[in-house]
């Protein structure tokens, strides 16, 4: 079986910080590789500053390209809308049969994780490879025999945090991958 580690995200961009804990997990833990899974409508988060889910899609695969240990997967644009971590799971272990899957996530999934769909089920089923983030508590989560901690290098920039800069026409340039910067640039997308 190979060992994939699965990072769900919206990358509304994706930014450096996403790509140093997927690069981190497969080079310091047992990974074989690592997926991106974009996911073009989160159920818990607010869609109105989501960008077109083709470009962010686009976005990430500029971001990884040249990496053999990084790939971007799709398998959420041909499910029922909102994505939902267990159905893209059970999607995944169909088409992938020689393939053991890991969540990766960051600490933070734990405060609203009794809203995910089918929540024990994830626990029971599947591991999860979290990195720390300090200033979230994983609670009772966190003593799981699923939940694995390592302490990825972390940088405190998110995608809001881009998004609102280039709204500000600030140069973020250094926090994206340069194939994402120069994409953005070119599209003009965030400015509004």
């Amino acid at each position: 079986m190979i060992k994939t580690g699965l990072l769900f995200g919206s990358f509304n961009p994706v930014h450096i910080g996403h790509l140093i804990i997927a690069q981190y997990l497969h080079q310091f833990t047992d990974l074989e590789d690592v997926w991106l899974v974009v996911s073009p409508r989160n159920p818990l988060k607010p869609a109105e500053d989501l960008l077109d889910e083709n470009e962010r899609l686009k976005m990430a695969q500029l971001a990884v390209e040249g990496n053999p240990s990084l790939k971007v997967c799709d398998v959420e644009f041909a499910l029922p809308r909102p994505s939902y971590t267990i159905n893209t799971l059970k999607k995944l272990e169909l088409d992938n049969p020689d393939r053991q899957f890991v969540i990766i996530a960051g600490t933070d999934i734990f405060s609203d994780f009794v809203k995910w769909k089918d929540w024990q089920q994830l626990l029971e089923n599947y591991s999860f490879y979290i990195y720390n983030r300090p200033e979230y508590d994983p609670g009772e989560f966190g003593r799981h025999n699923s939940v694995k901690f390592f302490e990825a290098p972390l940088l405190k920039i998110s995608s809001t945090f881009i998004r609102n800069a280039l709204k500000s026409g600030k140069d973020v340039s250094y926090m994206l991958p340069e194939k994402v910067w120069k994409y953005l640039a070119e599209m003009g997308f965030y400015k509004e």
